[in-house]
């Protein structure tokens, strides 16, 4: 087996994401083969990643797609065996490496955890494969003592696979000290030997002014303190996982166009927007529920959902099918993305019953189709063509249900040589299945220029790249990286 250290934060959110693939880039910049490793991820935000000898492909969670292009390898689906794609407030799908479990309430999913510690362990055994290091990213906090007697996730894989943890504390939302303390004071005797130091995430100003704090830390739990890191600017040019950074993705200041994003309840791919923020002329609006969308959006996109009828219940119930029959009467364009795509046709049925209670509903009524939920899940990595535009497209499809209908003649793209998506009328609405499409530089850039906008000279996958780079350079800066790559068993 490579060897291996697993970062675990106090807290949901502290950056470990954006730290594990920091410091994948920098292995890998020190010439190490580095894999990354999430033994239970919980995000709307997936990812595909093929299977090997298997038609189609399987899903992860984008945060481990995002790292392993950090490690400058394809992602695999045993990089993020567990995934859970909330569906319900109380329950969610689950994907077992790469392919969906079945779906679980909360309560019974943590019955559940015993047989999936297996998959866990078979996928560890096979990330490892070729490699020098693996670098785990824990979900949670191991200090939730609560849920310890079945966790996979944090302690629970840790002390399994006799994996060492570095503790990730956030300065920025407060009580670190505390945090790191309180989870030190409240660790089993088994868990708290497996940490063997921490380091502080997102701190703002003079670290020095933290050197009380390290050392009031080092008094209360004896661990040493691997470097406190600056804010990194450079990861908001990172596609974000979680839903809970929503509220701060919206572009800062007023630009050529804006573009309004209705923030579902079950949102999914929201990183689908990552491009279009990237571009100059371009501002994003993420809307949260129960405000009005802004009247001077030229463009209005509706993203992908987990629950496509039940966000559209929640669609109406804020007002935004009236906000979006004003856009479209003022002449605004409209782009729905998979789940988004589903909700503009005239209805959508789930005779099944597979996203839940609630078996047909009327849709806004933009696109002139009609969406029925199937069992059979469609997941797979795709070339495409931009029908408008003649122009190549990649990306990835994630979703149940057919649509069809008149305007499904008007496609939007060719994907593998069949027909996708649809277009009204007029050319003002449409939609389709596939996630990715604006990450099309050259397509980016017509489309952007169809609305009346400059886009273009920005190659996005590049972004990514530098961004990753920018990041690696700020850790090995900031932190102890030799310790923490010479401390991997």
């Amino acid at each position: 087996m490579a060897k291996a250290i697993m970062l675990q934060g106090t807290g949901s959110d502290v950056g470990k994401t954006v730290l594990v693939a920091g410091l994948c880039r920098a292995a890998k910049k020190r010439g190490l083969k580095v894999r990354p490793f999430k033994p239970q991820n919980m995000s709307n935000n997936a990812a595909v990643a093929d299977i090997p000898g298997v038609s189609g492909g399987g899903e992860i969670g984008r945060a481990q797609w995002l790292q392993a292009i950090a490690c400058g390898v394809p992602p695999t689906i045993h990089m993020n065996p567990v995934l859970l794609k909330p569906q319900t407030d109380v329950g969610a799908q689950v994907v077992v490496q790469g392919k969906v479990f079945g779906e679980a309430r909360a309560r019974d999913y943590q019955a559940l955890k015993g047989r999936l510690m297996d998959a866990v362990l078979d996928s560890w055994a096979k990330v490892g494969e070729g490699a020098d290091l693996v670098i785990v990213e824990g979900a949670g906090s191991p200090a939730e003592i609560n849920l310890r007697s079945r966790d996979i996730a944090n302690m629970g894989f840790a002390t399994r696979a006799g994996v060492p943890v570095i503790l990730v504390g956030d300065i920025d939302r407060g009580g670190v000290i505390a945090s790191i303390a309180g989870t030190h004071l409240i660790l089993p005797d088994e868990d708290r030997r497996m940490i063997v130091g921490y380091l502080i995430n997102k701190f703002r100003g003079d670290v020095s002014l933290f050197d009380d704090g390290i050392e009031a830390i080092e008094k209360f739990t004896g661990w040493r303190c691997f470097g406190v890191v600056p804010w990194l600017k450079a990861a908001a040019r990172l596609p974000s996982e979680d839903s809970v950074v929503l509220d701060r993705l919206a572009s800062g200041e007023k630009r050529a166009l804006k573009i309004a994003v209705p923030m579902l309840s079950r949102i999914a791919n929201f990183d689908d927007l990552d491009p279009l923020k990237a571009e100059p002329q371009v501002e994003v609006v993420f809307v949260p529920p129960g405000q009005r969308w802004p009247q001077d959006a030229g463009l209005v996109v509706i993203p992908g959902s987990k629950s496509t009828i039940g966000d559209l219940v929640k669609f109406r119930e804020n007002g935004w099918d009236r906000d979006l029959a004003a856009h479209r009467k003022r002449g605004g364009h409209i782009v729905g993305i998979c789940g988004g795509f589903q909700m503009l046709g005239h209805s959508v049925r789930d005779p099944d019953g597979i996203e839940g209670s609630i078996t047909e509903t009327q849709g806004l009524g933009l696109l002139n189709v009609e969406t029925v939920m199937e069992p059979e899940k469609t997941v797979r990595n795709v070339s495409a063509r931009s029908v408008p535009f003649d122009l190549p497209l990649e990306g990835y499809e994630i979703h149940l249900g057919r649509t069809t209908g008149p305007d499904t003649l008007r496609p939007s793209a060719v994907i593998n040589g069949v027909d996708d998506g649809a277009i009204s009328a007029d050319g003002k609405v449409s939609g389709t299945y596939m996630h990715g499409l604006f990450s099309a530089d050259a397509f980016r850039a017509k489309f952007l220029e169809s609305l009346g906008v400059k886009g273009g000279g920005i190659d996005y996958r590049a972004e990514v790249e530098r961004a990753l780079d920018e990041i690696a350079a700020e850790l090995e800066t900031h932190l102890d990286c030799d310790a923490i790559f010479g401390l991997a068993r």
